[in-house]
């Protein structure tokens, strides 16, 4: 099923210009549509854990899109005054990209993508990107009482501020960020998944027939994997 989607998804991979940005555009029934909604920022992260299910030479194709993706998907941030991505933006003949929706709520796919890159690549480019979207945050978003959205992106930025914290933004986002900078055997993904909102649960294979999953010695027991999940190359410190 992963491998049918994956070829329908290449039918959809489109490269903006001047610049050469990435993207995928929507289908609905046979019509196509040039446009990329925030929430599906989460697919850079997606292609790249799915990457490792493949031949060496599939692997780097499927990588190679998602960090793609991810740079595109930074640039969406980079693009608006505050350095704050909008809720979508539009893809046109001979331009790179335009903010649609532009109120910014904080949301998390961005930084779920570059918090499994970071992982599966050891690539530090991640972590600076997470970092410059965290300050960004601190700079526009924060508040005596904690982080606001903001009401407009567009090029003529007003900065104000809807005066709401989304739960996700605690849940996700700032976990997300937190797992960006953390050593990778902090809640490793040879032994956790993470579902749609963020949640870690812990993978059982079917060989494990409900035993417990805790050592004698309280210690985490340690599965043996057919095919671990890489974690970052580099050490950590």
């Amino acid at each position: 099923m992963w491998e049918r989607s994956m070829k329908g998804l290449l039918s959809l991979v489109r490269r903006t210009k001047p610049s050469s940005f990435t993207y995928l555009c929507e289908k609905n029934g046979e019509s196509l549509t040039e446009t990329r909604d925030e929430l599906a920022f989460f697919a850079p992260g997606m292609i790249a854990l799915g990457s490792l299910g493949y031949g060496p030479r599939e692997s780097q194709k499927f990588l190679s899109l998602a960090e793609e993706l991810a740079w595109t998907c930074y640039n969406f941030y980079q693009s608006t005054p505050k350095k704050l991505a909008g809720e979508n933006y539009f893809f046109h003949s001979g331009h790179d990209m335009s903010v649609g929706t532009s109120w910014n709520i904080l949301r998390p796919e961005t930084v779920e993508s570059l918090f499994y890159l970071w992982r599966l690549t050891g690539n530090k480019t991640y972590q600076e990107w997470g970092w410059n979207i965290f300050q960004a945050f601190e700079k526009n978003s924060r508040v005596e009482s904690g982080y606001v959205g903001l009401k407009d992106m567009g090029l003529v930025n007003t900065g104000v501020k809807d005066n709401m914290m989304q739960s996700f933004f605690l849940a996700e986002t700032l976990k997300y960020l937190y797992l960006l900078f953390s050593p990778s055997s902090v809640i490793s993904l040879d032994e956790w998944v993470f579902n749609t909102e963020a949640h870690p649960i812990r993978i059982v294979t079917r060989h494990d027939n409900g035993e417990n999953l805790g050592g004698s010695d309280g210690q985490q027991k340690h599965f043996n994997r057919l095919r671990g999940r890489k974690e970052g190359r580099q050490a950590d410190n």
